[in-house]
């Protein structure tokens, strides 16, 4: 009987393949390059230089891959490594199959959510809308993999996987659409503006990464019963360093391709700016924690950096690059006093990931209605110039304030409620056993160095 049934499922399901494919084709029969070239010479160069940053974007993904196995214990290491390399697998076809249609459809309830482009199937060949796509596919596996390092060591791989399939279905891409696919936050009267995702990526992947931190609670041992938090050490600074150095690579594509089309040449400002904030933060982590300690703490710097460049994300078209520096100072310290916070409620992020991309996220949204100075439009050199309190005008900031209460409450509360539903069902801690041994062995059975592990006596 039960094979019976799984023999008419697969017929099911493959029938089911057909017909969407088959429905695809035939909706989107024109594949759109001829039209697109004839209507704009200039497509080529664009298209190149889009999917050139795209896949920048994707090779962050090393990036965080190294720098949060780099901050774990060792016994930890493939469950990381297993997490971030997944979660990015799963979030593309989250984002394929809702994620996309949330985020760039037609507006209905008064600019809340998209309504249309589920599965690309009206779309398999329209080249402009599948550029699209796969730019936005890679911020949409950036924010999620934001919260691996926030709940490492303790979190199950399964409820990992659930919570990376639902942020990027449903939370991701709704703030998206008010911000970038036409909702409400981009057609208020001054619209809240983000160039490349300091609040929609960033704050977003932060504000999940605290609301599972708080759900999932701190690892055995963290924290005292007085309070007082004990160090525990990653294992390899090597692979800390190694991946801040993508990461940063990648970012230059994250900012600069947001232009979506190399014949906007603003570019190269974009591109300085990002190079500048970045390098503000990480000096100013660095001689913080000198003043602090007598020591230079790489791992302070490393933050500090990622820190300058979440903040620089939002305002990076806008702005000239004085303030850029001055922006990423500003992230470093932003990012050092959410680090402390947290420290004092006790919640125990491994890898700073709400003080860098969540708290910072915010300030880079603000910042913009803050610096900018007038001499750039929205998103392009043809609309209206976005300028901030400093030149004079209190709308832009007002509207980046709107949208950061937005962000907090949808992506605070939304992840809340996810991790919640999660934790309620299929669970979300390994056991107490497991998070001693390591999760390397529980849950994967095997280890990042099998010479560590004891052999079995003859």
């Amino acid at each position: 009987m039960l094979r019976h049934l799984s023999r008419k499922g697969l017929v099911m399901l493959l029938g089911t393949m057909i017909f969407l494919t088959s429905f695809g084709v035939a909706l989107a029969a024109d594949p759109g390059g001829a039209a697109t070239l004839a209507d704009d010479p200039t497509a080529p160069v664009n298209f190149a230089w889009v999917l050139v940053a795209g896949a920048l974007v994707f090779f962050m993904q090393a990036g965080f891959a190294f720098l949060g196995a780099g901050l774990i214990r060792s016994k930890n290491t493939v469950n990381y490594l297993t997490k971030s390399f997944m979660d990015f697998a799963m979030a593309s076809l989250s984002f394929w199959a809702f994620g996309f249609a949330l985020m760039f459809g037609g507006s209905i309830a008064g600019g809340l959510l998209g309504s249309d482009g589920f599965f690309l199937i009206n779309d398999a060949y329209d080249v402009n809308t599948i550029l699209l796509w796969a730019f936005q596919m890679m911020f949409a596996g950036t924010a999620a993999t934001i919260v691996a390092g926030a709940v490492a060591e303790r979190m199950k791989i399964t409820a990992y996987l659930a919570y990376a399939f639902l942020i990027v279905a449903i939370i991701y891409p709704i703030y998206g659409h008010w911000v970038w696919g036409g909702g409400w936050l981009s057609a208020m009267g001054t619209p809240a503006v983000d160039f490349a995702g300091s609040g929609v990526v960033h704050a977003i992947g932060g504000l999940a990464a605290l609301a599972g931190a708080i759900m999932v609670g701190p690892r055995i041992g963290r924290f005292n019963a007085d309070g007082t938090a004990n160090e525990i050490p990653g294992h390899n600074m090597v692979y800390v360093v190694i991946g801040t150095f993508i990461l940063f690579f990648g970012w230059f594509g994250f900012n600069a391709g947001s232009t979506l089309a190399a014949t906007e040449l603003r570019i190269s400002v974009v591109f300085a700016n990002t190079l500048l904030a970045g390098a503000a933060g990480a000096v100013t982590a660095m001689y913080y924690g000198f003043v602090r300690t007598g020591k230079a703490d790489i791992g302070k710097s490393t933050n500090g950096a990622l820190a300058g460049l979440v903040a620089i994300t939002a305002p990076c078209a806008w702005v000239a690059p004085w303030a850029a520096v001055v922006i990423g100072i500003i992230g470093a310290f932003v990012m050092l006093g959410a680090t402390n916070v947290l420290l004092k409620f006790k919640v125990d992020d491994v890898v700073g990931a709400f003080p860098v991309h969540g708290a910072t996220g915010i300030w880079g949204v603000l910042s913009v209605g803050i610096f900018a100075d007038g001499t750039y439009g929205n998103y392009t050199t043809d609309s209206p110039y976005i300028t901030g309190l400093i030149y004079g005008e209190t709308a832009q900031f007002i509207s980046q304030l709107i949208s950061v209460g937005a962000v907090i409450v949808w992506g605070f509360g939304g992840a809340l409620i996810v991790f919640a539903l999660i934790k309620y069902t299929i669970g979300l801690r390994a056991s107490r056993e497991e998070e001693l041994e390591g999760l390397d062995i529980s849950e994967h059975g095997i280890s990042a160095y099998p010479a560590e592990v004891a052999l079995p006596s003859a």
